[in-house]
């Protein structure tokens, strides 16, 4: 039996299988660990190549196995799943991933730290409690609209419906009507004090990360985007150009190509969908409050050609993640007039 210099670990709730090769690529290891025993089976290894795909626990082991003296490799779930043969189960997943870890043209994903799955964390509880306020707000408008009390939309302006419901001396909401509007009412007041409390924290982390720092300077990004970005991306210099990190955020055309001919479509949408939403909202904001960026050159013949604005927002959100590559990878801060030319 050879020495087992490869490994591929199908990450599992309880029960993780294992599969490892030696030199030659002769399977010399096939075995099913429960989650107790990962971290002993390892340490008792000699140093070796340890693939795993890039699912939700698969950072923290990555960490841990990189403690041990392993040398650890995060790939995309939808790369590997090219080399699974015919049915799909643990052992041949494990069997896939370690083949997948030792081709050559594999993309492999950066291990995060622990601060950085914190900040994604603060982000992650944030969209939360913004769906659930949503929701809330939807809620009250439309039980309030039964009885015929109707508020101009905007989030803003759901305050007017809320102390509608909480003034006892409004006859137009029954007694019991009210009881129930109440409960939801408090629930968004609640929703309102969480999600400012978590922006304040990570106003606080922005403050203190020199990356979110150097992003929030380039137009239109605030500490949201710029965190998010920041712990998102461990290391931007994984990604060869600017706009190999626009495609992963899925913000290039869609190719059909074939014999020659060229067919783009719409964007691909492929990658961090949340950053994706983040990008395309600052680009958006920017170009309805941005003279400066209105008037650069190729944002003012994209408006001149009628083009619609979610078109120039999406054009503009793809070359804000190639400036914010460029700072990122560089280590640079946001230039105003090279930027421009």
């Amino acid at each position: 039996m050879g020495e087992i210099v490869t490994i591929g670990l199908d990450l599992a709730k309880n029960v993780f299988q294992v599969h490892g090769v030696d030199s030659n690529g002769a399977a010399v290891l096939k075995k099913a660990i429960r989650r107790s025993q990962v971290l002993t089976f390892f340490r008792d290894l000699p140093s070796c190549l340890v693939g795993m795909e890039a699912c939700a626990t698969a950072h923290h082991w990555a960490r841990e196995l990189t403690a041990l003296g392993h040398k650890v490799r995060l790939m995309p779930p939808q790369y590997v799943k090219a080399y699974v043969k015919r049915n799909k189960n643990d052992a041949a997943d494990a069997e896939a991933i370690c083949e997948a870890v030792r081709r050559p043209s594999m993309r492999f994903v950066p291990v995060k730290t622990e601060e950085q799955q914190s900040a994604l964390a603060m982000h992650r509880v944030r969209e939360l409690l913004v769906r659930q306020r949503t929701m809330l707000i939807n809620a009250l408008r439309s039980h309030l609209a039964e009885i015929g009390i109707v508020e101009a939309q905007g989030a803003n302006k759901v305050g007017r419906l809320v102390a509608i419901v909480q003034n006892p001396d409004d006859r137009r909401i029954s007694g019991s009507l009210r009881i129930t509007l109440t409960t939801l009412a408090q629930h968004l007041e609640r929703a309102g004090e969480e999600i400012a409390t978590i922006d304040k924290r990570i106003a606080t982390w922005h403050k203190a990360n020199a990356v979110s720092q150097r992003l929030a300077s380039i137009p239109g990004i605030g500490a949201v985007t710029a965190t998010a970005i920041a712990a998102s991306v461990p290391d931007a210099r994984s990604f060869r150009s600017g706009r190999e990190f626009a495609a992963w955020l899925g913000l290039v055309p869609k190719q059909n190509s074939t014999g020659g001919k060229a067919r783009l479509g719409s964007i691909s949408k492929r990658g961090d969908g949340y950053l994706r939403r983040l990008l395309i909202n600052c680009a958006m904001s920017a170009l309805l409050r941005s003279k400066a960026i209105r008037s650069m050159p190729w944002v003012k013949r994209m408006i001149e050609k009628r083009k619609r604005p979610l078109v120039v927002a999406v054009a503009l959100a793809n070359k804000t993640a190639r400036v914010a590559w460029a700072i990122m990878s560089r280590g640079t801060v946001y230039q105003p007039v090279a930027t421009v030319t």
